[in-house]
């Protein structure tokens, strides 16, 4: 090659690297498209937005319905005991008011150990006084008289010796209870014992009897006796003024 056409050579080189260097390649044929490149990564997330303002409250709802009763729950354990109050105002004085022992009636005899045996059909005679602060028994006779009417009790406690002994509680002629005990010539006396509990009107009279002559056999001594004891246990005023 001359060096005239070396020369022109590197005069081209010369500009085309000039007009490259302004991406300016006029006066060359354009060149096919290039292979596109490879695609680049994905990015990184990027930080969280900051967050909105709070919105306005809303309108309040309706009511709902009223729902259904729950189980009732145990009960509670008892709690401590508290302090004691202090003592209430006295009350005002009441008037006094009739109580039983206003009503009483009462007594108990037995037969002294020299009286003798009673007759039939005749009141026996309880001659010795333990109890007759009211005087409604007559020893003489023998017979309680009624004077508070109400609801009675008698009982007769007797030593049976030496016969046998069959003996009536009456009340007015009638009698109320009857009791009996065989003697069988035994060496030492025996009991028989009897009660009855009646009511009695306003001079009614209650007394102890034989109903059989050869049984009659009521005996004291020194050591035993035989009683004859009555008592109200409820009077007919009393309960009338309960009921009122």
């Amino acid at each position: 090659m001359s060096c005239i056409t070396l020369s022109v050579l590197l005069l081209l080189l010369s500009c085309a690297l000039a007009n490259i260097k302004d991406n300016n390649l006029s006066g060359f044929c354009a060149g096919h498209p290039g292979i596109p490149g490879t695609p680049g990564r994905n990015g990184y997330p990027g930080l969280p937005g900051r967050d909105g303002r709070n919105g306005r409250d809303g309108m309040p709802g309706l009511p709902g319905q009223k729902g259904e009763a729950g189980i009732q729950g145990l009960r509670g354990p008892m709690g401590e005991q508290g302090n004691p109050g202090l003592p209430g105002p006295i009350g005002e004085k009441g008037v006094k008011g009739d109580s039983i022992i206003n009503y009483i009636s009462a007594f108990s005899a037995k037969r002294s150990k020299t009286h003798t045996l009673p007759q039939l059909e005749e009141a026996v005679q309880f001659n010795v006084i333990i109890y007759n602060d009211q005087r409604h028994y007559d020893p003489e006779t023998g017979k309680f008289t009624c004077e508070i009417p109400g609801l009675y009790y008698f009982v007769v406690h007797s030593t049976v010796f030496k016969t046998s002994l069959q003996f009536d509680i009456m009340k007015n002629n009638v009698s109320m209870s009857s009791f009996f005990q065989y003697y069988d010539n035994w060496p030492k006396p025996v009991s028989l014992s009897g009660g009855a509990l009646m009511h009695l009107d306003a001079k009614d009279q209650v007394w102890v009897q034989v109903a059989v002559g050869d049984y009659n056999g009521i005996y004291s001594s020194v050591k035993t006796d035989s009683t004859f004891t009555g008592f109200l246990v409820y009077s007919d005023w009393q309960n009338a003024q309960i009921l009122v």
